[in-house]
């Protein structure tokens, strides 16, 4: 039998709307577009043919309505994997969860969740302006060390190869995305292997006044070759959707923008626009 969950460890608002998100079952499509930025929202929201739901709570902006008669809910998640296990176990609740009995469902709602980012490319073949699909996460942050889940056994290798490269006291989490969704949303888009770091300065090598413990750590991760595993590009979110999206059973996928190559330290100065191309691709995708 299930066990009610108590009221500290799923809270929810006095109007039955989940605590983070301030959002209600109802309010939740089956198809979730999710954004770092929450000016991004409405960047997307913008080609909807309808809005039917908006609400804001701290940095989680939520659009939902309907893009060429399909339902997509969009929210702005912040940034790090601290704010997406916040985001991935509410959104699994809303659906998972009976909120007023506290009791999980007996039947498991399974979410298609695209990210849709910004990112900096670690190889010199891959420019700014690129788009790219994640085919794996990397997490060089530590979430994983708070959960349990089972690795293929090339996870297992890649994680090993990187801390040992690294030389770093724990042990990285290499997960991977939506087979499914990569196959739907990837025509057309460079296939990677994404590292998300726990931070945007130091862990991804970047020098301003304080000096990385890493300094050539882009260097480093470029030159792992795990049976063909290489990797492609930094950012902050994507291990953590993956190894979420694994452990509660939902379909997640990152797209990301390359706006940075760390390599040649070009930076594209038509950022926004790539961003827009790479919605656009997206929404049609999701709608065929």
């Amino acid at each position: 039998m299930s066990k009610r969950i108590p009221e500290s460890e799923l809270i929810i608002n006095p109007d039955g709307s989940i605590y983070h998100l301030n959002l209600k079952p109802e309010h939740l499509a089956s198809t979730v577009i999710a954004v770092g930025d929450p000016e991004r929202v409405a960047k997307i929201s913008k080609y909807f043919d309808s809005i039917e739901y908006e609400i804001t709570k701290r940095e989680f902006v939520t659009h939902t309505g309907y893009y060429q008669g399909k339902r997509i809910t969009v929210i702005s998640t912040g940034m790090g994997t601290d704010n997406i296990e916040i985001f991935m176990t509410e959104l699994d609740a809303l659906v998972n969860v009976d909120l007023e009995t506290r009791l999980p469902k007996e039947t498991h709602t399974s979410l298609d969740i695209i990210r849709i980012g910004t990112s900096g490319s670690m190889r010199q073949e891959i420019p700014a302006g690129s788009k790219l699909a994640s085919a794996y996460g990397v997490g060089l942050d530590t979430l994983m060390a708070f959960y349990t889940t089972d690795y293929t056994a090339l996870e297992e290798k890649v994680g090993k190869a990187i801390q040992e490269s690294l030389n770093i006291s724990f042990l990285p989490y290499c997960i991977q995305g939506s087979g499914r969704l990569l196959g739907k949303l990837g025509e057309g888009l460079i296939i990677g292997n994404t590292a998300t770091c726990p931070g945007f300065f130091g862990p991804q090598g970047r020098e301003v006044r304080l000096k990385p413990a890493i300094p050539d750590i882009i260097e480093k991760l470029g030159a792992i070759n795990v049976d063909g595993f290489q990797m492609t590009n930094f950012e902050m979110e994507t291990a953590g959707y993956y190894a979420m999206g694994r452990l509660l059973g939902h379909e997640v996928l990152s797209l990301n923008a390359i706006v940075a190559n760390r390599v040649t330290q070009d930076f594209a100065s038509n950022s926004y626009e790539i961003v827009d191309e790479l919605i656009q691709h997206t929404l049609k995708k999701l709608a065929e």
